[in-house]
């Protein structure tokens, strides 16, 4: 599970997708599978978390690296550059983004 705190020394990254009410189940499975088989056993992955919206049409994903390096070489794998295309068909779009935590609130 992560843990959101202000003075973290570990990378954020939320990635947002862009989906449709008829693909986002097939976009969960593919990213939970992702997760399950893949991402969480590359160096530097710490936690994450998958977050639906309402209506099913945008999906968020919280993850959490030691490095931005980890981040980076998971990405550059042949592996994820494969689950990506993939992922990338059952979405209009979807954008991995890098973040500090500058507050976190009780």
């Amino acid at each position: 599970m992560p843990s959101i705190t202000k003075d973290a020394t570990i990378q954020t990254v939320i990635t947002t997708f862009e989906t449709s009410p008829g693909t986002c189940q097939d976009l969960m499975d593919a990213l939970q599978d992702a997760f399950d088989t893949f991402i969480s056993k590359q160096p530097g992955f710490v936690a994450a978390g998958l977050h639906v919206n309402d209506a099913q049409t945008r999906i968020a994903n919280y993850s959490q690296w030691q490095r931005r390096e980890d981040f980076m070489a998971m990405l550059r794998t042949d592996e994820m550059r494969e689950r990506n295309r993939a992922i990338g068909a059952l979405c209009r779009s979807f954008e991995p983004v890098m973040y500090e935590v500058a507050a976190t609130f009780d």
